[in-house]
């Protein structure tokens, strides 16, 4: 037997608003749209609270309190500029950017439902901006916790 792990779906409450956050604001591009469910290019999926509950036969707790139990984990190598463009929109944030102990730098707010959305620089850039400040591969290596193989495959 064969099981094949797709994505995971979100619940929200009004599936036009939240389809056109994360298409507009987060950059994601549908994949398949069929109204009440809408499944993005980046391996996840929205769908109509309304209609989950129809599907499953079983009423679901809805609150607008934060849902500070999961995540959806995006990157972007324009973190800066996303801030903005979110501090623009007056989302809630749970922390601005900041640098983790490994160098990368994350933010992370709430969507319209909200669920904690992530947004990290890649790797492969936190790697290029520490060449850039004049760190050597095995410095990086250290820096990042990332294989000194994998660092200069990065900067090759």
């Amino acid at each position: 037997m064969e099981i094949k792990y797709i994505c995971p779906l979100i619940t929200v409450k009004d599936i036009k608003k939240s389809k056109e956050f994360y298409e507009n604001v987060l950059k994601q591009e549908v994949e398949i749209d069929h109204g009440e469910n809408v499944t993005f290019k980046g391996g996840f999926a929205l769908h109509d609270i309304d209609h989950f509950q129809k599907l499953t036969l079983k009423p679901i707790k809805t609150t607008d309190s934060p849902k500070d139990f999961m995540e959806l984990y995006f990157e972007s190598e324009e973190i800066i500029e996303l801030e903005s463009i979110l501090n623009s929109l007056n989302v809630k944030f749970v922390h601005n950017i900041k640098e983790q102990p490994w160098g990368q730098r994350v933010m992370r707010f709430y969507d319209l439902d909200g669920y904690i959305i992530e947004v990290g620089e890649p790797l492969e850039f936190v790697i290029k901006r520490f060449e850039a400040y004049g760190l050597s591969v095995e410095e990086i290596s250290e820096r990042t916790s990332m294989p000194v193989e994998f660092v200069q495959m990065v900067l090759e």
